[in-house]
């Protein structure tokens, strides 16, 4: 059953039941990541939004979007949205990072100046590209 299907707009599910259909330690590793990296709380909420719609979970620090989580079964996905302010931090960033991030970047066209990113993150190398692509969004506290 797709995430949508089982979590109606009226069933917000807990952070465990999350965690659960995600099932892979990489989304309790970036949840960790950002929860102590940058002291910010995760905000489960629901989006009738056409690209991705259904709950999601949201991190933000002082008023801004650092990414937001899509489950999905078995993975998930992270949306970065690269702007005006970290384009040539993150366009460095890209030279280290995976074959399949820097394609989806070059990829994904512009939209008010912005990269909407929704990065699949299926393994471990693609998981260290988002953490460096929210850290050209803010620094981490440690």
């Amino acid at each position: 059953m797709e995430w949508i299907e089982r979590y109606k707009p009226d069933q917000e599910p807990s952070l465990s039941d999350i965690d659960a259909f995600v099932g892979t330690p990489l989304w309790g590793e970036l949840n960790a990541f950002l929860r102590e990296g940058y002291q910010v709380e995760p905000e489960v909420s629901y989006s009738g939004c056409s690209g991705q719609p259904g709950w999601n979970v949201k991190y933000r620090k002082a008023g801004r979007a650092l990414c937001t989580l899509y489950p999905m079964d078995g993975f998930f996905i992270a949306l970065v949205v690269i702007g005006a302010k970290e384009y040539d931090e993150a366009l460095d960033v890209l030279g280290g990072c995976t074959p399949y991030v820097r394609d989806l970047f070059e990829q994904t066209k512009p939209l008010m100046n912005q990269r909407w990113l929704m990065i699949r993150v299926t393994d471990g190398d693609i998981l260290d590209d988002v953490k460096q692509l929210v850290r050209t969004r803010r620094k981490p506290k440690r």
